[in-house]
């Protein structure tokens, strides 16, 4: 795949103004003309630079997935439905501390506090959710402030401008909990590495989350504003088909609405993207479906498997086997996605021959395309 890098003002006209911005945070931070501003990445000045790492890594611009994996994996891109994995599980927290503050499992929290327990880490770039429950990008560095971590907003967050303003010389040793299209925005800086910017090296264990879709952080907040008190608000949750409810966990009670109603405030750009398991992390974690107070992991690389297998030997971390009818109807809602995204990408740009910033096999898209 023929990849020209190109300066901000490309970036504005081919993701922002073309709605494939997906608010990942990538070209902020690095860049002193990129910030986030009322639900949308806006350019706040003129850039000359006609190449720009702004334009390199974000997730929407020309993506060879063949290089990407054989950097992250060493083989090129998985055709399987979850992209390339080692093993499949379900996992929990042994510790039921964690779990009650979990949305699910746990099992983030817990593999992350063990890195940082093993000093395999000194710090986690992650998402807190603050009072008015929007989400902020978050160094933590032990597990109380992994623990004000948890949760999930549904909403973007400014994981990877955080990380994009450390310091050049910083040499922290770090991990990242992102979404699928902050894991592929490192997995391009990974590929080509930043240049005058901290070291991509130290980014030791990238932990990726499923994703469907993200909601916007104007209009979905305006809905919430609207219908509950937000200071009293302790959990969102998206429980598994066939419920088809949005749910808030308030502390006088639960409050549900309809998940058609709540997707009307998807962020346009979601409609784009391919990947729901985050497939360029070392591991990625999302809920076991019908099975209450689990996460199903799909462990990737060699260093997730070790990570895993010292949690588990020092029993911070309780495993199962994922049933098989499980593993299926992931693989079937990850398909579902991939095919969707492609469609819509198709139909775009009114042309089977471009896929604006994806760089596929043709095995790949003729099976999506089926």
């Amino acid at each position: 795949m023929d990849i020209k890098v190109k300066g901000s003002k490309e970036l504005a006209s081919e993701v922002i103004d073309a709605g494939l911005c997906i608010l990942c945070g990538a070209c902020a931070g690095g860049c002193p003309y990129f910030t986030q501003y009322k639900g949308a990445m806006v350019l706040m000045d003129n850039c000359t630079l006609s190449e720009g790492q702004c334009y390199q890594y974000c997730p929407r611009t020309c993506t060879d997935m063949n290089e990407i994996s054989q950097k992250i994996f060493n083989m090129p891109y998985s055709e399987d439905e979850i992209g390339t994995f080692q093993e499949v599980l379900i996992a929990r927290s042994a510790d039921t501390g964690i779990r009650e503050r979990a949305q699910d499992g746990g099992t983030v929290t817990t593999i992350l506090s063990a890195a940082l327990d093993e000093k395999i880490i000194d710090g986690v770039v992650a998402t807190r959710i603050d009072k008015d429950k929007t989400p902020q990008g978050f160094i933590a560095r032990n597990k109380a402030e992994l623990l004000e971590c948890s949760g999930v907003s549904y909403g973007p967050s400014t994981v990877l401008e955080i990380y994009n303003h450390l310091p050049p010389d910083s040499i922290d040793r770090l991990g990242i909990v992102g979404l699928p299209c902050q894991v592929m925005a490192l997995a391009k800086m990974k590929t080509h590495p930043p240049q005058n910017r901290v070291n991509i090296d130290n980014i030791k264990l990238t932990i990726g989350l499923f994703c469907t879709w993200n909601l916007s952080p104007v209009e979905f907040y305006k809905f919430l504003k609207a219908n509950v008190d937000l200071s009293t608000v302790e959990k969102f949750n998206i429980p598994p088909p066939p419920a088809n409810r949005f749910d808030v966990y308030t502390s006088s009670g639960k409050l549900s609405f309809p998940l058609e109603q709540v997707r009307e405030f998807t962020i346009p750009g979601c409609a784009y993207c391919l990947d729901m398991t985050s497939e360029f992390a070392d591991i990625s974690v999302g809920s076991a479906e019908g099975i209450e107070g689990w996460n199903t992991v799909i462990v990737r690389t060699g260093t997730g498997a070790e990570l895993m297998e010292a949690t588990k030997g020092k029993g911070q971390i309780e495993t199962d086997t994922l049933p098989p009818d499980n593993l299926a109807h992931l693989k079937e809602a990850a398909l579902l996605k991939k095919k969707r995204a492609l469609n819509n990408i198709i139909a775009k740009t009114d042309d089977n021959d471009n896929l604006l910033y994806l760089g596929l096999s043709k095995n790949i898209i003729d099976r999506l395309l089926a």
